[in-house]
């Protein structure tokens, strides 16, 4: 696990974060919402250091105490937007929930593998204190408080708002976001403060995606389609860059480097990245670079299958982009040495829509000259298509889930709910490119006691590429 002794939470630089130790547990939001098994969601700490003897097992399990909150994404009480601060500790995992709109605070620190809860946030309390619900992005901020973004109201609608939690107390202190300008709609966020910027994405309105997905919401515009910029010492929203109708922008990621006034926007629907950067002018602008082609098909919801790019990340040197395609079933690699012109250096696939032998057929199709053969690994053939991703420190190692949202899973991969996720390993090469799968690497989420179940986005105890923020 990674150590800082007397420095603060994290490391002093990306570059010093990817020689930290191997990774030896991650912690896995599980969830029972829309399964049928009346359970509650739970955080599962999973081995997966090779020299344990319970190297790819469930080591632990804390249920949380109510049902079908949907444990979504998580982040940290600090991170390395505190490093150098000695008073701050990496202790606390902030654990919201995206459809009950309460927040779980997990203390990590006084038994890694073992967690517990520390506090829970009511509903009621971003309700009342900031007019927001549906909490989603979790980010540490160096002042020692905690900003976490909201899909919408709580009536269901849109709204791209913020909470502010006390670092220390867990306290909801009220919004982030000063003025009456607010997005329609909100999701991820990453914020770059050498830069006075934060950069919030669109999903679409709780109401909506709350069950699954209906194509006529897209034209109602209940499906996002902008990159909103605030000023992030005023905490005003200051411009919105539309990236088109029916693109639904989801994760953003800038470059690692707190220098960068650039990064990287995948929209889901569109199946686009955009590389959005700071203008001469001083204002912010996207330009789409890399594009995934829908596939012509027979046998499924639409006669044209995107890709539905649903995680993004970046390398902490800043050389390498991840995506997962969830629906296509396969997880890319670029080299972004020239950011605006990524190069294709790895591809592998995992499942998904278009396997040969399933109910889709492909009619046609830009890239692949036939359908990709089932994903089996250790006799398992994998149900659903590779989802959430996490890289390890040292860029060596990309793990994946395969469950994006209950209410999507049940509609698009029912064979999900059924099974139960896995989570997969692929080995990198940081030289040239490249992916492949780690055959002896399986968690298999559908042999969990209570039943199969759901499992989400991956944490690293010591913090990772998509939750560390450098000052």
């Amino acid at each position: 696990m990674a150590k800082c002794g007397a420095c603060g939470p994290g490391y002093a630089t990306p570059l010093d974060a990817m020689k930290a130790s191997r990774e030896e547990i991650v912690y896995v939001p599980c969830i029972y919402r829309n399964t049928g098994i009346e359970k509650p969601d739970y955080l599962a700490t999973v081995d997966v250091d090779p020299g344990s003897p319970r190297y790819c097992q469930v080591i632990h399990r804390l249920p949380v105490p109510n049902l079908k909150d949907e444990l979504h994404h998580s982040g940290w009480n600090a991170c390395s937007s505190c490093f150098g601060d000695a008073t701050k500790r990496r202790n606390r995992l902030i654990l919201p929930s995206l459809i009950s709109s309460r927040i779980y605070v997990v203390d990590v620190g006084t038994d890694s593998r073992a967690p517990r809860i520390h506090k829970i946030v009511e509903p009621v309390e971003l309700f009342w204190k900031g007019n927001v619900a549906n909490p989603h992005t979790s980010h540490c901020l160096g002042s020692g408080d905690i900003l976490i973004s909201c899909l919408g109201d709580p009536s269901g609608n849109g709204k791209g708002g913020f909470i502010l939690l006390d670092g220390e107390t867990f306290e909801v202190k009220g919004n982030w976001e000063n003025g009456e300008k607010v997005p329609p709609l909100g999701y991820d966020f990453w914020y770059q403060p050498r830069h006075n910027v934060l950069m919030s994405t669109e999903w679409g309105a709780p109401k909506a995606l709350a069950d699954g997905f209906n194509p006529a919401d897209v034209e109602r515009g209940l499906y996002g389609r902008r990159i909103n910029v605030w000023d992030w010492s005023s905490h005003t929203y200051v411009q919105a860059i539309d990236l088109g109708k029916g693109s639904v922008p989801l994760e953003i990621r800038f470059l690692h480097s707190p220098d960068a006034a650039e990064g990287f926007v995948a929209c889901g629907l569109s199946s686009e990245v955009h590389r959005f950067y700071k203008t001469e002018r001083g204002d912010w602008a996207a330009e789409k670079v890399i594009e995934v082609p829908s596939k012509k098909v027979q046998g499924w919801l639409l006669p044209d299958m995107p890709g539905l790019i649903t995680d993004i990340l970046i390398s902490l040197d800043d050389r390498f982009l991840f995506f997962s395609n969830w629906l296509h079933g396969d997880i890319r690699q670029y080299d972004i040495s020239d950011p605006r012109r990524p190069r294709l250096v790895g591809q592998v696939f995992l499942g998904g829509s278009i396997t040969a032998g399933g109910a889709v057929t492909v009619l046609e199709d830009k890239e692949l000259q036939s359908q990709p053969e089932p994903f089996v690994i250790q006799g398992k053939r994998v149900p659903g298509g590779p989802q959430m991703i996490q890289l390890s420190l040292d860029g060596k190692r990309l793990y994946v889930t395969t469950s994006l949202y209950s209410g999507w899973d049940k509609q698009f991969y029912p064979e999900l709910i059924k099974e139960g996720s896995v989570m997969l390993q692929i080995d990198v090469d940081t030289e040239r490119g490249g992916l492949k799968a780690n055959k002896n690497f399986l968690v298999d989420f559908g042999k969990e006691p209570g039943g199969p179940v759901l499992a989400h986005e991956i944490r690293y105890p010591g913090g990772d590429c998509t939750s560390d923020i450098w000052m």
